[in-house]
């Protein structure tokens, strides 16, 4: 194996232990173990557990799909389609809990912990994507488009219920079979924009 598929690979069993045990909980020997190597191999890709989890922030980071995220926020903001931008929040809410639930749960984690470089990680990209949207919620409520309240309120609301869902069917496997993601994202967007009233 080459030395960068050896990393990769290390990188990859540490994040399935990571987000089982968290950091605090998972051992250099425990992942050694799991990857099949001796902890020396560790430690020549990596001088510390520290490095590791760092390398793993990183590694996630890079393939996040962040930009092309925002590149596709960006086009619904420009043409004002609140609606667009709410459903590709709530969109991509539930895909990250579906495709990545080894992050959330490694955060998680990490929140519990209070381990300051995953969280300072975790806020610089939320901080990135919200403080853009932020800005957009800011000139619509000047504009009328959205209500008149703390911008922020409103980005809870768009996130909230979606994550709160997302954590209980992939976290948690709590949610019943015969609600799709799809129709969870519809009814979601629709309350939104709609509210829970009966005349809607």
């Amino acid at each position: 194996m080459s030395g960068e598929d050896r990393r990769r690979q290390l990188i990859e069993v540490a994040i399935d232990l990571f987000s089982k045990k968290g950091f605090g909980g998972t051992t250099t020997r425990e992942i050694a173990a799991a990857a099949g190597v001796t902890e020396a191999i560790i430690f020549r890709h990596f001088a510390t557990k520290q490095d590791l989890y760092t390398a793993i922030l990183d590694f996630i980071g890079s393939t996040s799909g962040l930009d092309t995220w925002l590149a596709e926020a960006g086009i619904f903001m420009d043409g004002n389609d609140d609606e667009g931008l709410f459903r590709l929040i709530v969109t991509k809410i539930l895909e990250t809990h579906r495709t990545e639930s080894r992050f959330e749960r490694l955060m998680i984690h990490a929140a519990l912990e209070g381990h300051e470089l995953a969280v300072m990680h975790h806020n610089q990209m939320s901080l990135g994507i919200g403080a853009r949207i932020k800005e957009y919620v800011k000139r619509r409520q000047q504009e009328g488009a959205l209500i008149q309240c703390e911008p922020e309120t409103i980005l809870f609301s768009v996130c909230g219920a979606a994550q709160f869902y997302a954590m209980q069917k992939y976290m948690y496997q709590l949610s019943e079979d015969r609600f799709s993601d799809e129709q969870m994202i519809n009814n979601f967007v629709r309350i939104l924009m709609h509210g829970v009233g009966g005349g809607q």
